[in-house]
């Protein structure tokens, strides 16, 4: 026959009162609320299937939570250190990747002493963009991805946003374009509404 599970007096009226105080609390964590209702329950005499029933929860959860408080208290009702996801990369990683949009690309263009433009290597990216940050961490042995040095961005407060190149010449006879100045491009007839 299995063992009946219940929670454990309170060690004196202290505990019991806050036990029973964030049972009743509507501005706490709602996972610490859950967990003071089962204490609660269990000392006014329900059973394992009984609560977890009147909370919704599955019986299991019910049995680690009275376990828990059993062996270490008030205490137990919190989340233990080390809950969650492991980070994929470390704090020197996401630092070189930030240094890494400092620096100009390798592709960009830069005017050379007498005037012409050139690029250190030509078929490196002209710019940054997420794709090509993402690449070259990868070479430099960090394994991320587009969406994570995105997200490396916003939590440094940094908003990306498609760059638009240009360029200006030199050229005395230079004139810029100008509004639908292709030859080949029609123009429409505006119709008034």
């Amino acid at each position: 026959m299995p063992k009946l599970l219940s929670g454990r007096p309170a060690q004196d009226v202290a505990e019991e009162g806050k036990v029973r105080r964030l049972a009743g609390a509507r501005h706490a964590p709602a996972d610490w609320i859950l967990r003071a209702r089962i204490i609660v329950l269990s000392w006014e005499g329900d059973r394992v299937p009984v609560i977890a029933s009147r909370l919704g929860c599955h019986h299991k959860t019910v049995c680690k939570w009275l376990h828990r408080f059993n062996t270490q208290g008030m205490d137990g009702l919190g989340d233990r250190p080390g809950c969650g996801r492991k980070r994929r990369i470390t704090e020197d990683e996401r630092s070189r990747i930030i240094e890494l949009v400092r620096c100009d690309p390798p592709g960009r263009l830069v005017r050379e002493p007498w005037g012409d433009l050139a690029a250190e290597d030509e078929s490196a990216p002209g710019e940054w963009t997420l794709d090509t940050l993402a690449e070259a961490a990868r070479r430099q042995g960090i394994d991320i991805q587009r969406s994570q040095v995105r997200r490396i961005f916003l939590a440094e407060g940094v908003r990306w946003r498609r760059t638009r190149s240009w360029i200006t010449s030199r050229d005395p006879e230079f004139s810029p374009k100008g509004r639908g100045s292709s030859a080949c491009t029609r123009t429409r007839r505006r119709t008034p509404r």
